[in-house]
């Protein structure tokens, strides 16, 4: 979405939502995309993941063949030692003359030459794998990021913030670490595997049976272990996901927690969900960290069986040289060490693949509808006449909220919304901006269905001043401008005056260069407040949604805060929704909502006059009862 097509209001996590103040949505803070205790589709996974690795082709080609190489390399190494041992028996038993000894040197040689070349392009393998982990890393990071952008506001109202934010960092990293530190160990282990089998081979088919008798042992055991702890994995990556949801949800409701004491409810909470985190890391780590115990003692078997062999093909008519039999251990090694790597591997396959799942879990949320285009749209063309004909709409199709809502606006009024607690206050200027879809009729601005254009040139109408406000870390002139990329200092400046917040920002040793912290706790709730009124004002929407800016300052900031909306709700369409009633007295109509419906529409002294449900809010907030 483009961040100048709206206020930045309506792009924040204080944008209203259901189950707060206005009441009438769904529960809050389910955790995102719990996986299933099973994988759900661990090769469909796999082949997802190969995907994403597809633009870099050419560096995997590169660290394949680099990996090849080596591989291979690594693979004769050992056999021109066996050649110097036998060479060096010669030489001790006579059978081979002085030239042995230069054998011997420019097998040495050989040998250091191969070992040079193997680091060198060892360490470029693992450079270019950390090239190919690191951009996909990125990769996954910007397509989660602008997936965000087009999940409707009712994801975010059933996720838990820490949990998508689990997403982005431990599900990624898990992802990317097994890129940047297996992959090549994979690939070189198969490729081991089958390079060492055929060394064996050469040296001695007995003994080579006796190291692949013992194979489906392997196998076996890894295949059984890893069926069981793949589970536990995905179980391991759902709770650290909700760990990390519970941390963010208690550091940013600290001054609450200890308004009310809760500190050690908090803690007892968090040490639960802490040990069960525990839990499934001990049961996921425990049954993975079986497998190379388990692998050592069948190997081990394989050694002694090995030597012993070994021991009767030397004495027999075709013996074995010590230089076979030792080199023949040291493939035999060889050849085990690449399943033990695999085995090990699996551990970190298995967290990678739980991460992927829950990675394309959100991928594969269900998107906002489709939206369609006007060739020409022109928001400053727009009055801002607004209507509502039989508009119904629910949160959850089980509880309606709104019923053949019936409303007409016309452009420069002031339109107040007042109501108790879920009466749809809120809801009603959520649908306006398309946060969410009604279930039937229909919402036009100047005679313009809102679906027959995309929500971002709707929101470009419309801009909002919340009672909660929302800045980010930068400095005062940048959230100023945030809606308006391209305004000068001057216009900065101009805006903030009509705001009343100029002479306070003049005061700050750094002006409107002066830099707001991550939560803007280094200046008041009413200065706060005061900038978004300045960003809105610059802005310059043709409808304002405000959302009670006043209820949470003192009588002076209240004053300044009323003083700027007046200011910058002169000839544009506005919707307030209030609270205190008596911000309201001067809306050119306010309506009256109790349960998704409006039951009483008219001016402050129509409506006292009336005394009906309006009345009865009025004398409930200002008229003292008898002690």
């Amino acid at each position: 979405m483009n961040k100048n097509a709206t206020n930045p209001q309506t792009k924040n996590k204080n944008v209203p939502r259901p189950g707060g103040r206005s009441g009438g949505g769904p529960g809050q803070g389910m955790p995102l995309g719990r996986p299933a205790e099973k994988a759900k589709d661990f090769k469909g996974t796999i082949k997802r993941l190969m995907k994403f690795l597809k633009p870099q082709i050419v560096l995997l080609t590169i660290m394949v063949i680099l990996t090849v190489v080596m591989t291979l390399l690594g693979v004769i190494a050992p056999n021109y030692t066996r050649e110097i041992l036998n060479t060096m028996q010669g030489l001790l038993d006579g059978t081979v003359g002085n030239e042995g000894l230069i054998v011997i040197r420019n097998l040495f040689i050989t040998i250091i030459v191969i070992y040079i070349v193997n680091f060198v392009m060892e360490l470029i393998a693992h450079l270019v794998g950390n090239q190919v982990s690191a951009t996909t890393g990125k990769t996954f990071r910007n397509v989660l990021r602008e997936k965000l952008e087009r999940l409707p506001i009712s994801y975010f109202d059933r996720s838990q913030t820490g949990n998508v934010l689990s997403i982005f960092s431990n599900d990624v990293e898990a992802v990317t670490n097994v890129i940047q530190q297996s992959m090549i160990q994979i690939i070189q282990s198969f490729l081991m595997i089958v390079g060492v089998l055929v060394m064996m081979f050469i040296i001695s088919w007995q003994l080579t049976i006796i190291s692949m008798i013992i194979l489906p042992l392997y196998i076996l055991t890894t295949s059984t272990i890893a069926k069981r702890s793949q589970s536990r994995f995905i179980r391991q990556q759902r709770e650290l996901g909700n760990i990390n949801g519970y941390i963010e949800e208690m550091y940013t409701g600290q001054k609450i927690v200890k308004l009310f004491g809760k500190e050690l409810d908090s803690y007892n909470k968090f040490a639960k969900i802490n040990d069960q985190l525990s839990v499934e890391m001990k049961s996921a780590q425990f049954l993975s960290g079986l497998i190379r115990p388990i692998m050592e003692f069948i190997s081990n078997l394989g050694y002694v069986a090995i030597v012993i062999v070994g021991a009767i093909l030397a004495g027999a008519a075709m013996p074995l040289l010590i230089g076979d039999i030792t080199i023949f251990v040291t493939y035999h090694r060889r050849f085990m060490n690449p399943i033990l790597n695999l085995a090990n591997l699996i551990n970190m396959l298995q967290s990678a693949v739980a991460g992927a799942e829950r990675i394309f879990d959100l991928l594969d949320a269900e998107e906002e509808v489709l939206e369609q285009k006007l060739k020409e749209f022109a928001p400053e063309t727009f009055s801002g006449k607004v209507e509502f004909n039989d508009v119904d709409f629910s949160y959850l199709p089980e509880q309606s909220l709104i019923k053949n809502l019936n409303l007409e606006v016309e452009p420069g009024k002031q339109i107040a919304i007042v109501g108790p607690t879920g009466a749809g206050k809120t809801t009603l200027v959520n649908l306006l901006m398309r946060f969410y879809e009604i279930d039937k009729g229909k919402i036009t601005i100047d005679g313009i269905q809102t679906t027959d254009v995309t929500r971002s040139e709707l929101r470009s109408l419309f801009g909002m001043v919340l009672q909660d406000t929302w800045l980010f870390a930068g400095t005062i002139r940048e959230n100023v401008a945030y809606g308006k990329d391209d305004a000068t200092l001057e216009e900065v400046i101009e805006a903030c005056k009509q705001a009343h917040v100029h002479h306070f920002i003049e005061t700050l040793p750094h002006g409107y260069e002066t830099i707001l912290n991550e939560d803007a706790s280094n200046i008041s709730q009413g200065q706060k407040q005061l900038l978004t009124i300045a960003r809105a004002i610059l802005f310059n929407p043709r409808i304002l949604i405000l959302d009670e800016a006043t209820s949470s300052v003192d009588t002076r900031t209240e004053s300044y805060i009323q003083n700027a909306m007046n200011y910058m709700i002169q000839g544009k369409t506005s919707f307030v929704i209030a609270h205190r009633l008596s911000t309201i007295k001067r809306a050119s109509t306010i309506l009256v909502m109790q349960h998704g419906e409006i039951v009483e529409q008219g001016n402050h002294e129509e409506l006292l006059a009336r005394k009906g449900a309006y009345y009865e809010l009025y004398q409930s907030q200002f008229v003292q009862p008898m002690i």
